[in-house]
C-alpha cells in the first residue's frame, strides 16, 4: 500500500449456514463492525486498534457467536476464546476459557506488550483486572435472546483483519466455541497458525469453521505459506480451504496480503462478510456467494 492515505478491513461474522430470517442482520452486524474498524483507520490509527474495535462490535452483538452471543457449554455457561495478533513485531494475545470477560478481544489486545502470549480461564481473567479491564459476572454473559433461538446453534467464530496507513497488519478472532462443548474445550481460534497470524511481510488471515478441523490442519500457517511461495490473498484462502478436505469440517477463511488485497474463501453454505476500505464511502456486505465476490471485485 504505497499511499499514506490507503487502508483497508475485512471482518466475517462466521462460515456457517445462516437462517434466512437473520441474513439480514448478520450482513448489518457486520457492517456496523467494520465500520467501527474503518473509523479507526480513517483517521490515522493502527490495525490493531482498528481489528479490536470490530471485533468488539461482534462480540456485543447477540446475533454472533461470540462474547454476549456466546453459545454454552454442557454445563450450562459461556466459556470464551479470542485472540489479537499484530504483524510488524509479531506481537500476540489469546485468551481462552473466560467467563467473566465483555468483550475477550480487549484482553487479547492488553495482552501484546506481555510476555504470555496464551492465557486461559482464571489466570486470564486476573490478568485483565490487574490491566485495568472490568470483569463481570458470568451470569450476565448469558443472552438471553441467543438461549431463545435454536438459530444461536449454527453460530461460531468472529474474525478481522485490518491493514492501516503504515501497512502495518493485524488478524483478530473471537467465538464462543461450540454449543454444549465439553467445559475447557479450546478450538482454534486463539491459536497461532491455527485460527489466525499476521506478519506485515507476507499478510494476514483469519479463520471461522470447526475448531478440531483447522486445529488439526493449521490452516493459517497454510495461508502464510501459500503467501510466502508467492500466492495471491484468493489463492491463499482457497488452499488452505482445500487442505481441510484431508480431515472434512466446514471452514471460512478471510486473507489480506501486505498489498492490500483481499482474499476470501469457504466451503460453508453462508459466508458473513464486510468489508471497507479508503475507496469506499460505506462498508459493502454480504452472507451470499455472489455477493462476497462483488466485495472483493467492485
Amino acid at each position: 500500500m504505497p499511499e499514506a492515505t490507503r487502508w483497508a478491513i475485512l471482518v466475517h461474522g462466521g462460515a456457517k449456514t445462516i437462517d434466512p430470517a437473520l441474513h439480514d442482520r448478520n450482513r448489518a452486524g457486520t457492517a456496523a463492525a467494520a465500520e467501527a474498524g474503518a473509523a479507526v483507520l480513517r483517521a490515522g490509527g493502527s490495525a490493531v486498534l482498528a481489528a479490536e474495535a470490530a471485533v468488539r462490535v461482534l462480540e456485543d452483538d447477540p446475533v454472533f457467536n461470540a462474547g454476549f452471543g456466546s453459545v454454552l457449554t454442557s454445563d450450562g455457561t459461556v466459556e470464551m476464546d479470542a485472540a489479537l495478533m499484530e504483524g510488524t513485531e509479531l506481537a500476540l494475545g489469546g485468551v481462552a476459557g473466560v467467563r467473566r470477560v465483555r468483550n475477550p478481544v480487549s484482553v487479547a489486545r492488553a495482552m501484546l506488550p506481555a510476555r504470555p502470549v496464551l492465557l486461559a480461564g482464571e489466570g486470564a481473567e486476573r490478568f485483565a483486572a490487574d490491566n485495568g479491564i472490568e470483569l463481570v459476572e458470568a451470569e450476565t454473559m448469558l443472552s438471553p435472546e441467543a438461549l431463545a433461538s435454536e438459530n444461536s446453534k449454527a453460530h461460531d467464530t468472529v474474525g478481522c483483519v485490518a491493514i492501516d496507513t503504515t501497512g502495518a497488519i493485524a488478524a483478530a478472532t473471537s467465538t464462543g466455541g461450540l454449543p454444549g462443548k465439553h467445559p475447557g474445550r479450546i478450538g482454534d481460534s486463539p491459536v497461532p497458525g491455527a485460527g489466525l497470524y499476521a506478519d506485515d511481510t507476507l499478510g494476514g488471515c483469519a479463520f471461522s469453521g470447526d475448531g478440531e478441523a483447522i486445529l488439526r490442519t493449521m490452516l493459517a500457517a497454510q495461508v502464510m505459506h501459500a503467501l510466502e511461495r508467492g500466492g495471491s490473498a484468493g489463492e491463499a484462502a482457497e488452499h488452505a480451504i482445500a487442505r481441510l478436505s484431508r480431515v472434512g469440517g466446514e471452514a471460512g477463511a478471510i486473507v489480506v496480503e501486505r498489498s492490500g488485497a483481499f482474499g476470501i474463501a469457504h466451503n460453508s453454505d453462508h459466508f458473513a462478510l464486510a468489508l471497507h476500505s479508503h475507496g469506499l464511502d460505506a462498508p459493502r456486505a454480504g452472507v451470499h456467494r455472489d455477493e462476497l465476490k462483488d466485495l472483493l471485485h467492485d
